[in-house]
Formats: C-alpha cells, structure tokens, sequence
C-alpha cells in the first residue's frame, strides 16, 4: 500500500496538512479536465508555505517530482503527473491585500477569481481576465496556464496583468520575480542568465513567434528580450514546470459598468467567421462564438432551456455575441445602433432567405446578459453533455489565428475533420481567432486516438501555414507540448529546454509539460488507457439512457469531465458539501472519477468499498448537480447504486432500520406519541441512545403529532386533485395538510388523498432509497403508480407538500419503474405551489410583514421555487424576497448523524443562517422542507413555515 511508503511516512513527519497515499484519494488527482490519466505518487493539502517547503524539500531529497495544483480543471493535462501533488485550493487561498488606490492586489496562489472579484467589487474593482472557469479556477492556476477570456481584446491575457510573482524554486530558494532590478546573489545570476537568453535568441524569436493575440506556448522567452524584463512574465505559463508561486501580484481594473449585448445570426458557419473581422472594428470588448450544435445542446439542458428562447430567433447555424460597454446607456444603445447597421450592412436581415438571412437581437436586460454570459461559459461541458460514448476531445482546440483568416481557416479545419469522419463542435472566442473546436471522438477505440493524431498533424500544419498559434488559450500540457518543435522550430525549443535547465537541474517540477514531452496519443497516459474494462454488473436502478456497463451506469458516470463546475463556491446549490469542505473527495467531480475508478477495478473493493462509502458520506442528495451539472451527473441517484450495492453486502445496521422502514413503524410510533417524544425530554437517553440509533445527542427529533392525518379527512366525491401525504407531514406536522386541505377547497377545488384501499397509507420510498432498500422502495413506488394511475388518466393532478417526496415521483420513480405509467405520473406530480400558481388568486387577506423564502434544494433541481415565489407574490401587500441560500444542511438523516452533524452546520453557517439572522424581526420564513424547517428551528431562533400554513392564516 502507498501509506507504508518511505515517502508517504516522510511527508505525514514534515507537513501540518493532510498527506494522502491511497488509491482513492490519489485518483481523486489523476486527472484534469483533460483525456489524461496518471496517479500520483502522494496527495498534500498544505495548510501553509512552510508546509509547501517542507514537502518539497522532502520530494526532493527522494528525487520525486513535484506537481502544484489549483483547480485541477487543465484541458490538456498540465496537472497530472506521477508526483507529489500540491493542492493549494483548499487553504492557501487568502487575499493578501487590496489597494484600490494603486489597481492591485496580492493574493495566495489557491484563490478562485470569483472569490476575488466579489472582494473587489465593493472598491469598483475586478480583476479583468475572465476565463470560462472563474467560479472555480484559481490564480497560482491562472497564472501558470496564461490564462485569458472572453474579454481579452481589450484587457489582455493573464501576462498582461500579473505585475510580481513570488515563488520557490526546485532547490528550495526564494525569489520575488518582477521588473525591478535584482541585488546581487543567485536570483540576481539567474536574471543575468535569462536576460542573456532573451538578447541572445531575440531575432529568431521574432521570426518564430506567432503575430497573433493569442499564443501561449512554450516559455515566453519573447518577455526577456527587451532591456525592462519582467521575470514574472517567463513565469506566467510555465505549467509549474519553473517554480511554486507562494504570491501574486495583479493589476486590476474598474469595473466596466453597464453593458449592452448584441446577438448577431448567421444562416452559416463561414459567413459568421466571415463577419467576425469587421465587428471587431465598432470596438467591443467582447465577441463571443456559439454555434448550432450548442444551441441543440443547450435546450436539452434545463438550467440554459430558458434562456436560450429569450435570446434565439429562428434556427441560426452560428451566433456571434457582441457585448459593448460604453459607460452610458445612450452611448451603448449608439454601439448597438451601429452593430445592426453593419450586419444590414453586411448583407443580412431576419427577412431575407437562405444565405442572406440573419439579424442583431439586441440584450439590455441585465439579468438575461447574466443568463447568456453564464451559458457561453458553459460551453465546454455543454458539449460535453452528449450521452453516447464518443465525445468532443479536446487536442486542437485553441489554435489561434488572425482574424482575416478565420472563415478560411476554420472551413480548413472542418475539412480536415470530415476527411476522417468526423465532426467539430465550435464556439468561444471570435473577437481573437481563437475559436475551441472539438471533433467528436471515442478515446477507448485505438482507431479513434489514430484519427486523432492524425487530425493533430495536419490541423497544426493548417495552423502554421496561417502563420497562428497552436496553443491560444488552454496551455501545453501533454496534449501540445510535443508539436512545438514543428510550430516554432528546433532552436527555440532548444532555449525552451535551457529555460527549464537553468531553473529545474533535477528536472523536478512537473516533468514532461513544455520541453521532453512524452507523445500525446501515448494511450498509457489516457483516462482511458489501453487496459481500462468495466466489467458487466448489475444495477439497481435503470440507467438506458447512457451506454457502458452495468445498464449504462458506467455512461453515466463517465460524463463527468472533470471541469470542476461542481466546485464553484457561490451561485445555485452544487456542491453544498464541498462549499463546507472545500474537499476535492466531498465534490460531484471527486465522487465521479471514485465511482469510474472503483467500477473499472482501480480501487479494491469496488462500489462496496469503504473507500467508496467515505466519498459518498457527505453527499447529501440535494440533486443540485442534476440540474446544475452541464453534463448531467446525477449523482444523487448513484449514490442510490453505491448504497444498494453496500447493503447487499453488510447488510443494514438498526440507525438505517429507523430510517429506512420509518413509514412502516410509523402507524404504531403515532399510537404512543408521548413515549416517542420522551428521548428529547430525557438527557440521558439522548447520549445512551446515540450509538445504536444513529441520532447525535445534540440534536432534537422531530415531534411525532398526538393528532396524525388520515386520509378520510378529504375524500370528496370526484376529486380534482389528489393530495399525497407524506410521511414527515403525515405523523409530525399534519396541520400542514390540513391547512393545504383548506387552502384547496377555498380555490374551489375538490380535494381526494392518494390511497390504495388497503388502509395503509402510500409512500414516496425516499426513506427506502436513502439506505439502498431500492427492491422495497420499487414495490412502494408500484403503490403510488397503481393507486393513482385511473385519476391521472382522467387529467387529475397528484400534489404533495413535501418537496422530497412528490418530486420522487418526477425523478426517482422513472428510474425505479421505467414505463408509460410511470411517466404519465411524473407529468402530473406537482408540488402545491406549482399547481396553484396558474389557478385564480386565492381570496387573501393583505399582509404587512416581509417574507423571505429558503427553497428546498429539490425544488432548485426541479426548477419549482419560482412557482412558489410568484404565489407568494399575489398576496396583497407581500413583500418576498428569496434567501440567496444553498442548502440547508439537514438533509433528512444526514444532519442527526453524529459524525456528519457538524458538516451540516457547516452548510447552514454558509449562507442560510446568516441570511436569517439579517433579516427582519418580523420577517416570515418559509420554507416547505421538513428537513429545512427543523435545522432553521434547530440552528437559529427563528420559526419557518410551509407556505400552505401561510395561505390558510390569510385566506378571508
């Protein structure tokens, strides 16, 4: 085992942070966002600098290489390696300081840009290199790669902006690289030395180097060759290959303010390439490429559905998205003014017909800028949301040329493209001409990775015939690194090897990136190697939609490309246990690439492992990566598949009995509510009681109801709406239904309760599915589906105040029991809210105090908080305000547990509490989670409702 290793035990001696060695927690690291895969040799999460020197110096004394890493979301496999890998993410991610006055900024290399630019933008401040990537890529990671954005026409690439870098050098010395001057000593020697290369090499570098905007390979050696070199300039892009940054520091920007966006159609691909040279002439700090296969993709996409209609006209082949920032409303209106006239100009009008069709869809609005911003942002894992198993590769996709030459380069490309079968997927940055193209390919197939090596050859021959640059965006790594001989010539990459010589002797600092590259179809390297099988298993749930094993599981779990969208840190829900943990092991990404590894036989034990039930431990099936995962990971629902599979073999302990079987025992517990409320009155109990039953002391159960429902209390003649009551409701807080009984019939309506006839009452299974008893939650499911199916048939909707139990039926349920019936249900499951907020307004009375509402993460995934906002909406007087909250924490049985309870503090202490503690005294809280209500009645002195208790007080 790594553990029992002379390195692994040398590390855990030196550093304060964590040191793993194990095949999981090593996996976790193997791979970026890239087709790469190499397992690292120990994994350390440094809590500080000192801890960074030591573990360095420990790799170093054992002669292994040393890898530093941000986000982990490289396309081209810059942070993979057999190496020690630093995470800087996780600790070493402060602000250092602010000055507003002078534009700049000093922070740790760990800090996500967005992190950053909410700090800035009380000062009227950001940082202006905007990668795709910013909700979770970081600036050591940025300034490695050289990154850039969308809005680098006007602001430049991240060696335009980073002033100083401070690092640590292969040997263990420190320096300060900037544009000063240095003392003397052995920094002042290795400047000397630069400086001497740049003088040295300056004509062949101007005759090589790319005269294009964006070129970011090899070492920018092109930085040494003027008198006022900025040493930190050679740093920016070197892959972590020079040093380890410890500081950056930047220039900043004021902020743009108001901004227009011009959405200009194109009825072909070429004739938007085309025209891409001549927008750039009005000025704009931004255009921005989307193209039909984008388009197709993004509609299929919940989250970007929405949107897409708002700003889309017709079926375009191409979109360009010009965004202007003019300072004033009246000065960006001119710019859009003058954008229209020149595609008139151009020839194109949403009037004409075939190759002359085409418009501007001008965008004020600021929130849907936001939405578009956010789907062009997206567009990476868009198209990396196609199920089958071929998929857009990543190896020519930033190539860079100049913009006269764009519609005739990409017409290049794409007949490159056809000429061996295959297809690309276009989009990004026009304003440059540096569009990512993605040809569709299956990296297991060795016939594929030929075709992609021979795509390589002859794209980046196109690509130097246009005299651009092979790597424009997205850095070198393994994938680009060995072709820059053919880009820029044998002496050049000569200097570029005595670059890294002079800073690296032992060749230490991740190896193989840049200079000495291995070859990059080399399948040994691949995620996807030569020996990689997932051998045939059987799954619990249905997963056909996917290809692979296991049904399709195994699709499913390779969608995951490791981009990381699942570890941004504010914004929507995903991932609420990494936001608490900052844990690569706690984020949807880190569960994926577990899960691929213990399917394919990378991690001993496989999905039964304990390895694989500690990465699943803090996923709270929230179902935000549903709906906010592009690629569609749901990992929810594989958790459902790791705990089947775990109780198939150790069976389940008493704590998942009084989980799982709850609604079974319920019925008797109800008879004696006293007895079972007795355990919170008691102290002693509480702590006696801990081990077996799984409950932390610390926390108050929920209070079974001397009263429960019963299902004769609304069984009126030929319902037209039939009301499922769950089991949370049911037995502890059945005045809920009561009231949404009310609430109904003063809309008009008669009301039924789903039952079957058989006495007992009916169950969503989600208890079930939460311990793996999925053959029992299937037969509970059938109950559901059996016993509602003749009033579904007859257009009767099926609602439910628990949000975790009727969007079941919506989600879980057709995976359960795959058919027409199952999916005639799902479409008439609603949750209250959804199904009266299209009925006429209830007769309310006015109310003078604020509400503010916290949504049920299941509602988020299934797009149903803004049906509960615009009913809250028509009460009269209603002030509602929706807390920019993720989630709550309680997560059913997660927040009781004693070795899970204080994560899910951590959750609430994000942002819901505080948001709770900000509002007004006299605020009412709602929220229709049973689990939200108790940890806000548990963590705070506030009281919440559910919104069906709410309407009942207020109906006149």
């Amino acid at each position: 085992m790594r553990e029992n290793t002379r390195l692994f035990n040398r590390l855990k001696a030196a550093v304060s942070g964590e040191v793993m060695a194990d095949p999981a927690s090593c996996g976790r690291y193997a791979t970026d966002a890239s087709i790469y895969q190499m397992m690292p040799e120990a994994v350390v999460v440094p809590r500080s600098v000192q801890d960074v020197e030591a573990a360095m110096s420990v790799a170093r004394e054992e002669g292994c290489p040393i890898l530093p890493r941000g986000g982990g979301t490289s396309q081209c496999g810059q942070t993979v390696n057999r190496a020690v890998v630093l995470d800087n993410a996780r600790h070493l991610n402060r602000i250092l300081e602010i000055d507003a006055e002078g534009l700049t900024a000093r922070v740790e290399p760990g800090l996500v840009l967005d992190e950053l630019n909410r700090a800035l933008k009380p000062h009227g401040l950001w940082f202006p290199v905007d990668p795709s990537t910013a909700s979770r890529c970081t600036l050591g990671g940025m300034a490695a790669n050289n990154s850039s954005g969308g809005k680098s026409l006007r602001y430049g690439i991240m060696r335009d902006n980073v002033r100083a870098i401070s690092a640590i050098l292969p040997d263990g010395s420190k320096a300060r690289f900037d544009g000063a001057d240095p003392g003397p000593g052995a920094y002042a020697d290795l400047v000397a030395d630069m400086r001497a290369l740049g003088r040295r090499e300056a004509e062949e570098i101007a005759a090589r180097f790319p005269k294009v905007l964006r070129r970011v390979g090899g070492y920018n050696i092109d930085a040494l060759t003027g008198e006022d070199a900025n040493m930190a300039h050679l740093l920016v892009g070197s892959e972590g290959t020079l040093a380890y940054f410890t500081e950056l520091e930047l220039s900043l920007a004021h902020l743009p303010g108001e901004k227009v966006t011009g959405v200009c159609h194109f009825p072909n691909f070429y004739a938007a390439m085309e025209a891409a040279q001549h927008l750039v002439t009005l000025n704009p700090q931004a255009v921005e490429l989307v193209d039909d296969t984008m388009i197709a993709l993004g509609r299929d996409i919940p989250l970007f559905r929405k949107t897409i209609d708002a700003f889309v006209r017709g079926e375009p082949a191409a979109l360009l998205l010009v965004e202007f920032a003019e300072g004033s409303a009246g000065a960006n209106a001119a710019k859009l003014s003058d954008l229209s006239q020149m595609i008139g100009d151009l020839g194109f009008a949403f009037d004409g017909a075939g190759d002359r069709w085409g418009g501007v869809v001008p965008v004020t609005d600021n929130a849907l800028q936001g939405a578009i911003a956010e789907y062009r942002k997206a567009g990476l894992n868009i198209m990396m949301s196609m199920k089958e198993a071929g998929k857009p590769i990543s190896f020519v996709e930033d190539c860079a040329v100049a913009l006269p030459d764009l519609a005739e380069y990409t017409q290049g490309l794409t007949d490159i493209f056809a000429g061996h079968g295959t297809k690309g997927t276009w989009y990004a940055h026009a304003s440059v001409g540096c569009l990512h193209v993605r040809p569709v390919l299956n990296m297991r197939q060795d016939k594929d990775v030929r075709t992609m090596r021979a795509i390589a050859e002859e794209a980046f021959d196109l690509v130097r015939r246009y005299k651009g640059s092979h790597s424009g965006e997205h850095g070198d790594g393994i994938v680009r690194s060995e072709f820059h001989e053919k880009m820029f010539g044998p002496r050049i990459v000569r200097s570029f090897e005595e670059v890294k010589a002079r800073f690296d002797k032992k060749g230490l600092m991740n190896p193989g990136k840049i200079v000495h590259a291995p070859a990059m179809d080399d399948r040994r390297l691949f995620r996807y190697g030569p020996d990689y099988t997932v051998p045939d298993f059987e799954t619990a749930l249905d997963w056909s939609a996917w290809p692979g094993a296991g049904g399709g599981f195994q699709g499913a779990v390779e969608m995951c490309n490791n981009n990381g969208a699942c570890r941004k840190l504010k914004g929507g829900v995903m991932c609420p246990s990494f936001r608490a943990m900052r844990n690569e092991r706690d984020v949807t990404r880190g569960r994926a690439n577990t899960l691929r590894l213990a399917i394919s036989g990378q991690i001993p034990g496989g999905l039964t492992s304990d390895a694989m039930a500690e990465t699943m431990k803090h996923c709270v099936s929230c179902k935000a990566c549903r709906r906010e995962c592009p690629t569609g990971v749901d990992m929810a629902r594989m958790k459902i598949e790791v705990l089947a599979a775990r109780r198939r073999d150790t069976g389940l302990t008493f704590a998942d009995k009084l989980i799982g079987y709850l609604p079974r025992y319920a019925p008797t517990a109800a008879k004696v509510p006293w007895l079972m409320n007795l355990r919170n009155r008691v102290g002693p109990a509480r702590k006696l009681t801990e081990g077996v039953t799984g409950i932390s002391h610390r926390r108050d159960l929920p209070q079974w109801s001397a009263k429960p429902f019963r299902d004769d209390e609304a069984q009126d003649s030929d319902p037209q709406v039939l009301l499922f009551a769950d089991v949370f409701n049911r037995y502890f807080e059945p005045d809920n239904l009561r009231a949404a009984i009310r609430v109904l019939r003063a809309a008009g309506l008669r009301v039924g309760v789903a039952g079957d006839g058989t006495g007992r009452a009916l169950d969503c299974g989600r208890t079930l599915l939460a311990v793996g008893c999925v053959d029992e939650a299937r037969i509970e499911a059938r109950r559901v589906i059996e016993a509602t199916k003749g009033a579904v048939a007859k257009g009767v909707r099926v609602v439910g105040l628990e949000p975790s139990s009727i969007l079941t039926f919506r989600d879980e349920f057709l995976a359960l029991c795959p058919g027409p019936e199952a999916e005639a249900l799902s479409k008439a499951a609603l949750t209250f809210e959804e199904f009266l907020a299209p009925l006429p307004d209830l007769p309310l009375k006015p109310v003078s105090r604020p509400i503010h509402v916290h949504g049920h993460c299941h509602q988020k995934a299934h797009d149903a908080v803004t049906p509960m906002l615009d009913l809250l909406r028509r009460i009269p007087g209603a002030e509602v305000t929706l807390i920019d909250s993720g989630c709550c924490g309680m997560a059913g049985a997660f927040g009781y547990a004693p070795d899970t309870i204080d994560v899910s503090l951590k959750m609430a202490n994000l942002d819901l509490f505080p948001a709770l503690e900000a509002a007004p005294d006299q605020a009412i809280i709602v929220a229709d989670g049973t689990s939200c209500r108790h940890q806000i009645a548990e963590g705070t002195a506030r009281r919440a409702i559910h919104v069906a208790r709410l309407l009942d007080e207020l109906i006149g």
